[in-house]
């Protein structure tokens, strides 16, 4: 017991450091290669804040633990939008001035409610898992599209400035990004070791370890490069973040973990507490963030209730997993 504590201490820390040398040596590769600014911030940053995710949720599925790569993903978007965005509201209000995320926001408003649709039978097949993989694909292809036919988007603007201040000759850059990726993996291994191992011992579910202990480690990345974002004022890269990230998380995460083991029996309680949690703080993140009479924007006042429905949710969850 007490090693499986260090392995998931040591593993989230390992895990988030890890993850912000992968985002670095990714971005100054992509710059390097003349990748376009847009492409960097929606994809490259995106994908490695959940780089996390998806490895963890990877090693759970072929553990045998499709329900904890479940619980990862939900609980991460959970926590991206009520902690992360909470937070990063209460610190400066974010205005969202980026078509791109604009655009962005019904789409992962769909999608969450896609997934609703594809776990309401009580399952998730491998088919249905790579339908999601192959929505993700789209996704980047979309996303490439946009790149090229947008100009002057605002977070391509803060992108640039951003880029400019950290740049980072090739060398270094492939050299984290192997780095940070074998680190990444390895620390991921030992996370989801250390979270079953917990989860057996204390009788709680796989499914509450991902939406708790486990996805709040793995949404750090995210924590981290929103705060910063936010503090520098660059607030299209700390929302546009968030949003990346849960769109891949829905796709990729739950697509590959599925793809990998199929979720045969769900637990009732995604659908009745989880899954609707998720598509509640996604409404209020749309109708928030869209604008609809104009320029969208998350307050101090929104940021504090979407911290104050996640603390509360957290501690639902602790108590209902407590074994009676």
């Amino acid at each position: 017991m007490l090693l499986a504590l260090v392995a998931i201490v040591g593993g989230l820390g390992v895990l988030v450091w890890s993850a912000e040398r992968f985002i670095e040596g990714a971005a100054g590769t992509a710059v390097q290669v003349g990748m376009p600014p847009l492409v960097i911030g929606m994809v490259i940053v995106g994908f490695g804040t959940s780089a996390p995710e998806m490895v963890v949720s990877a090693f759970a599925a072929l553990d045998g633990s499709p329900n904890l790569a479940l619980g990862n993903a939900i609980g991460s978007n959970i926590a991206n939008i009520g902690l992360i965005l909470g937070l990063t509201a209460l610190i400066a209000p974010i205005p969202v001035h980026s078509m791109i995320i604009r655009r962005e926001l019904p789409l992962l408003l769909v999608i969450s409610a896609v997934l609703g649709l594809l776990l309401w039978g009580g399952s998730l097949t491998r088919i249905e898992s790579m339908l999601l993989l192959i929505g993700f694909v789209a996704l980047i292809g979309w996303t490439l599209f946009s790149a090229r036919h947008v100009r002057g988007d605002t977070l391509a603007t803060a992108v640039s400035q951003d880029l400019a201040e950290h740049p980072m000759p090739l060398r270094p850059a492939l050299f984290w990004l192997v780095v940070g990726l074998a680190l990444l993996v390895a620390s991921s291994r030992v996370l989801v070791w250390g979270s079953v191992t917990v989860a057996q011992t204390l009788g709680v579910s796989d499914l509450v370890i991902g939406l708790t202990i486990v996805a709040i480690g793995t949404s750090l990345p995210e924590l981290a490069a929103s705060l910063i974002a936010a503090r520098k004022g660059e607030h299209d890269i700390a929302i546009g973040n968030i949003v990346g990230s849960n769109l891949f998380n829905l796709l990729a995460v739950i697509g590959i973990a599925g793809s990998i083991t199929p979720i045969s029996a769900i637990p009732p309680e995604v659908m009745l507490r989880d899954w609707p949690m998720m598509m509640a703080g996604t409404i209020a993140l749309f109708v928030m963030g869209y604008g609809f009479r104009g320029q969208g924007r998350i307050n101090r006042l929104e940021g504090s209730i979407l911290l104050a429905t996640f603390i509360a949710y957290s501690v639902y969850l602790v108590l209902s997993a407590v074994p009676a």
